[in-house]
């Protein structure tokens, strides 16, 4: 029983790893292209990724919701409530995305506060502008893609995420270097490559949203679901801004653990940069995992199936162990290897194969705290959880690193093990409440 539910996660989880493998790679090929033209202008683009990043990450976390909401309607074979949701969803996340993009459009010129190279906060400043405004494409379409998620059609999204990667290079080649009589933009054509692709996705999966048979049936009933109520609102609000909460002080701590590491020297920092790389590459196969076992589980539990929200919590828990502990032994086998990918200076390559010893643990611990965390959000458990979290990175993760990194002169090493300790906190506490709130649901 346990290997069949495992196969079904591990199905619905591959088109959105490789979803989520594709946008980050968005990231990268805008990244290498721009660091042709000069390395101000990659720099520029840094600073820029840097300051948006966490809002960024926080409207992704509100469209987590509709995915739950979505699936558990679905489990109840309600396609109404489906409905409802979804254009209650899509609302909710459209207006999140524009305040998020006026709010980044505003405090466009904290850049110049930042203790920034002049130059390269000038070429950030046009943008960071672009940018923020493909926040509202790019969210609208992951709101979206929560829907059919939420419905198990992963391979949808999956099959637009990786079209938008040679969309995305062409437009860059056309912009950024001025190819076929187009203005050359520079960086600031890898915004527009960036808008444009955004936009052009959002609105290939709306067209099959609304026109493809799968989906029909969800539009058909639009004249008396797509209403909002206040409750509605308040149920995605309830599950999205907790997910917020514990992706952003994720993100939010990682940001905070490279200013710190920052603090000890360059070469500490580039060795970090390589460790957290590869360590956020491996993660998105986690995520996959993370949000396909709550999908499923979120599914059960609007049917009330409580032995098959246990089954497939366990199946997927074992999973991200297995593959937690499978990154851990490549990280250590190949930790001379992996920083060469990415730098030749034989300090930041020997520090960094040091530091990747540290992320082999790390992994595990993530991998686990991630598909724990997707476990409880599919019951709609967030509350607790994400101050179990808040726990694990802020008030243990942190302040442990900080102890190790400079008072016993641990430097980056330091860090790192402080995360250890905190993402262990958070697995042993997220699974045992897992345990606790899926005997409640049976007792029930």
């Amino acid at each position: 029983m346990l290997f069949l539910q495992a196969k079904k996660t591990l199905n619905l989880a591959f088109p959105i790893i490789l979803g989520e493998v594709a946008q980050m790679l968005l990231g990268i090929i805008d990244t290498a292209m721009v660091g042709a033209v000069g390395y101000k202008q990659l720099a520029a683009a840094a600073l820029v990724m840097s300051v948006m990043n966490i809002p960024f990450v926080f409207g992704i976390g509100i469209t987590i919701s509709v995915s739950q909401m979505v699936s558990m309607a679905n489990g109840r074979n309600d396609k109404k409530l489906v409905s409802h949701y979804l254009f209650n969803g899509f609302w909710l996340c459209a207006i999140a995305a524009l305040i998020i993009s006026l709010g980044i459009e505003l405090s466009k010129n904290i850049l110049f506060h930042l203790h920034q190279d002049p130059e390269v906060a000038t070429l950030a400043l046009p943008y960071m502008q672009i940018m923020g405004w493909s926040v509202i494409p790019m969210l609208l379409f992951m709101a979206l893609k929560q829907f059919t998620d939420g419905l198990e059609h992963t391979k949808t999204a999956m099959i637009l995420s990786l079209l938008a990667l040679p969309i995305n290079v062409f437009l860059n080649w056309l912009l950024i270097y001025g190819n076929w009589g187009f203005p050359k933009l520079e960086l600031m054509g890898a915004g527009w490559g960036t808008l444009i692709t955004r936009s052009l996705i959002f609105i290939a999966l709306g067209f099959i949203i609304l026109y493809h048979n799968t989906f029909r049936k969800y539009v058909a009933v639009r004249s008396k679901e797509w209403k909002f109520r206040w409750q509605s609102l308040k149920d995605l609000l309830n599950i999205g801004i907790p997910s917020s909460f514990q992706i952003t002080m994720e993100a939010g701590a990682f940001a905070v653990s490279g200013i710190l590491i920052g603090t000890i020297g360059a070469v500490d920092q580039a060795a970090h940069q390589i460790a957290l790389s590869v360590a956020s590459l491996t993660f998105m196969v986690s995520m996959g995992l993370s949000q396909a076992g709550s999908i499923r589980t979120s599914n059960a539990f609007g049917r009330r199936d409580v032995k098959l929200i246990r089954l497939i919590g366990k199946s997927t828990l074992i999973m991200a162990l297995i593959y937690g502990t499978f990154c851990a032994i490549i990280f250590i086998l190949l930790k001379s290897q992996l920083p060469l990918i990415f730098n030749d200076d034989k300090q930041v390559v020997d520090l960094a194969s040091y530091l990747l010893l540290f992320a082999a643990f790390f992994q595990i611990s993530d991998s686990t705290q991630a598909v724990s965390a997707g476990l409880l959000r599919g019951i709609k458990d967030v509350k607790i959880p994400t101050i179990f979290i808040a726990i694990a990175y802020w008030a243990i993760g942190i302040p442990v690193g900080c102890l190790l990194a400079f008072y016993f002169n641990m430097g980056a090493a330091g860090i790192w093990i402080g995360f250890i300790v905190g993402l262990s906190f958070s697995v042993v506490f997220l699974s045992f409440r897992f345990r606790k709130m899926v005997s409640i649901e049976q007792k029930e």
